[in-house]
C-alpha cells in the first residue's frame, strides 16, 4: 500500500516549496527510503509552471543531495560496520564475506557516489555504504559533490521541460522504472560475477 500518494506529495512541495524540496532530499540521502526524487521531479515540473524558481530549486536540491550523504557517510564511518555485521548474522552471512564486499565496494567507491544517483536504493545507501567501506573523505566529497549536480541538473532540467508537455505522474513513472531497470542490471551483473569466480574455483 503506497504511504505517501503522488497527490500529498505534490501538495506538500507545493505548500512548503523549496524546504520540501531540501527535507525530501536530505532525508533519503542520509539512507531513509522516502520519495526524495519524486519531491525533486516535481520541484522542477512547478519550477516549470511557473510556482517556483528554477535556479532556487535547483540549488536546494544539489544542497541537500550533498548534505543528506555527508550524514549518511559519518552514520556509516561511525557505526555502520558493526550495525551491518550484526545484521548479517541474522541472515547468516559470515563477517569475512562481509568483509571481501567492503573491499569490493571500496574499489569502486568513485563510481557508486557518483552514478548511484540514477540507481533506486543505491541513492538511498550509496553514503552509508562509503562511509563503511572507510572511503577517504576528500573523494566522497567531490564524488559526492559531483553525482549530486549531475543528477539534480538531469532530473530538474527535465521535469522543467516536459512539465508542460507530459503528464507529472508519467515522468514520475519512467523515473522510478528506468531506476529499476539499472537495479535489475547491476544485481544481474554482481551475481555473474559471483557465480563465475565460483566457477573459477570449482565451488559450483
Amino acid at each position: 500500500m503506497e504511504i505517501l500518494s503522488l497527490e500529498t506529495i505534490r501538495n506538500v512541495t507545493s505548500e512548503y516549496g523549496y524546504w520540501a524540496i531540501f527535507a525530501g532530499i536530505t532525508l533519503e540521502n542520509m539512507g531513509i527510503p522516502i520519495p526524495g526524487e519524486t519531491i525533486t521531479i516535481i520541484g522542477g515540473f512547478l519550477a516549470g509552471a511557473g510556482e517556483l524558481s528554477y535556479p532556487i530549486v535547483l540549488v536546494t536540491a544539489i544542497a541537500g543531495a550533498v548534505l543528506g550523504d555527508n550524514i549518511g557517510y559519518f552514520i556509516g564511518r561511525k557505526g555502520g560496520w558493526p550495525l551491518l555485521v550484526k545484521v548479517g548474522s541474522i541472515f547468516k552471512i559470515k563477517e569475512s564475506d562481509l568483509e571481501e564486499a567492503r573491499m569490493k565496494f571500496s574499489k569502486n567507491a568513485d563510481k557508486a557516489v557518483f552514478f548511484g544517483r540514477f540507481i533506486t536504493l543505491l541513492r538511498v545507501f550509496a553514503g552509508p555504504l562509503a562511509g563503511i567501506a572507510q572511503m577517504p573523505y576528500s573523494r566522497f566529497f567531490l564524488c559526492n559533490l559531483a553525482g549530486a549536480s549531475l543528477w539534480a541538473v538531469v532530473m530538474i532540467s527535465l521535469a522543467f521541460i516536459l512539465g508542460q508537455l507530459v503528464p507529472l505522474e508519467t515522468m514520475i513513472n519512467f523515473s522510478l522504472q528506468f531506476g529499476l531497470a539499472t537495479l535489475a542490471i547491476l544485481a544481474i551483473w554482481l551475481i555473474y560475477t559471483v557465480l563465475r569466480k565460483r566457477l573459477k574455483s570449482g565451488l559450483v
